[in-house]
């Protein structure tokens, strides 16, 4: 084990201090856990850092001396298909990246999926991960099955049928329960989609929100602050028997690599240098935005490449109250001290049965809101966090907010239900962190 100093992706959390240990089997996570039990040590499994929370930071809580951290770089791979059922079992450490590769060599992919793929499956699932599509859920309502390794290093197989309460509070854990040390996911043949992504006024992409929710498999826009223009993306399957059109290499690579992440890297960097010239520049960003249209193996649509570092915050409202969400946004936004240099996402989910899945229960839409690195973001995101509070929003569990554990147990119908769980699996808490004490409690 060394000592170690870990930074989360966007520099937005820090811990140092911790013992580091790298797990290469099941019997390796086991002994980890059991030795930090007895040690005193808290445990935190350590993904990529793609959570923009201190969620995943380990950092001993009160009571505990210290963190072990588990690097589960290689506790990674497939380790089981069954194609009778279109299930496929992977261990936690796995990036989706490489998971999307390997279910592609066997014909099949996930129904769904983000706009970024370097996050390792435990820390997606646990954190409540999600993609777009009225029709569809996040990550987490594709597990069909997980294992667990508790605090005296047991593991507990969960499924609908073996430990079924524990199996609805893992699926989206926040880490709380145990090590996420394998999860069985339904898969869907592989597929292909035709993405078709077109610039266009602000207000007409929310006049027919609903109708283009409705009508795509895969709807979500993007829009600059200071500006009434949005980026609209509508991704749709294909059948099997149309041949793919993806983007020509050269344009792909200029549009983004020289575009979306060069070039806008620099806008962005000017922009904290000269923070006046901040509305006429993302002016000048909508502009470049032009339409495209192609199509791909379903991966390659729905990830996009992201090198340009920023901050995020992301709140899940009832869908129905997104006009009112976005209306209050847009006047807010023309009033900050400090103007935004990022674009706000806006995607859109079904409703589910995940006990703290963001959109348990109701039908949602997700608004997330950026602002670049090194720029001032903390005014802009407490003005859209009181909006989306309002509204009864729920944070994203792997983004930042202020929300501690009494307003989260107000959203949440089962939240009681989660730490009923958390109490019988973890009473010394040592899985947790300084984090999870604020949003679950001590």
């Amino acid at each position: 084990m060394t000592l170690d100093r870990w930074s989360n992706w966007a520099a937005t959390a820090t811990a140092t201090g911790h013992h580091t240990t790298r797990p290469r089997t099941g019997a390796d996570i086991s002994h980890a856990v059991t030795w930090a039990r007895q040690a005193g040590h808290s445990v935190k499994p350590l993904g990529t850092g793609h959570s923009f929370s201190d969620i995943a930071a380990p950092t001993a809580p009160g009571g505990r001396s210290s963190a072990v951290a588990l690097d589960l770089t290689e506790w990674s791979g497939i380790t089981d298909v069954d194609r009778t059922n279109l299930l496929v079992t992977v261990r936690g450490g796995t990036p989706l990246h490489r998971l999307n590769s390997a279910l592609d060599e066997l014909g099949l992919a996930l129904p769904n999926l983000g706009d970024i793929d370097r996050q390792t499956v435990a820390g997606a699932v646990s954190t409540g991960t999600h993609g777009t599509g009225a029709g569809l859920g996040g990550l987490a309502t594709a597990v069909r099955a997980l294992d667990l390794v508790l605090a005296d290093g047991s593991w507990l197989h969960c499924s609908p049928e073996q430990n079924p309460e524990v199996f609805d509070a893992a699926r989206v854990g926040l880490g709380a329960l145990g090590v996420l040390s394998t999860v069985t996911l339904r898969c869907v043949p592989a597929f292909a989609l035709g993405a078709e992504e077109t610039p266009e006024p602000l207000d007409e992409v929310l006049r027919n929100f609903d109708e283009n929710a409705a009508n795509n498999d895969h709807f979500e826009f993007y829009w600059f602050p200071h500006t009434t223009r949005a980026l609209v993306k509508r991704n749709n399957r294909l059948p099997e028997s149309e041949p793919t059109r993806p983007l020509h290499p050269v344009r792909c690579w200029f549009e983004y690599s020289v575009l979306e992440n060069g070039l806008f890297g620099t806008v962005c960097r000017i922009g904290r240098r000269f923070p006046r010239l901040v509305p006429e520049l993302t002016g000048l960003c909508a502009s470049f935005w032009s339409g495209r249209s192609y199509s791909d193996t379903s991966h390659r649509v729905f990830v996009t490449g992201r090198r340009v570092r920023f901050v995020e915050t992301e709140y899940a409202l009832p869908r129905e109250l997104l006009p009112d969400v976005l209306a209050e946004l847009r006047r807010k936004a023309g009033r900050l001290r400090h103007p935004v240099m990022f674009p706000v996402e806006v995607r859109v989910a079904t409703g589910d049965d995940v006990w703290l899945s963001t959109a348990y229960g109701r039908d949602t839409a997700y608004v997330a809101v950026h602002q670049f690195t090194g720029m001032p973001y903390r005014e802009w995101f407490d003005t859209f966090e009181r909006i989306a509070r309002a509204a009864g929003g729920r944070p994203h569990w792997g983004k930042m907010h202020s929300l501690s554990a009494p307003e989260l147990g107000e959203r949440y119908p089962r939240f009681s239900d989660f730490l009923r769980i958390r109490d019988r699996l973890d009473p010394e808490r040592v899985f947790g962190n300084p984090h999870l004490e604020r949003v679950l409690g001590g």
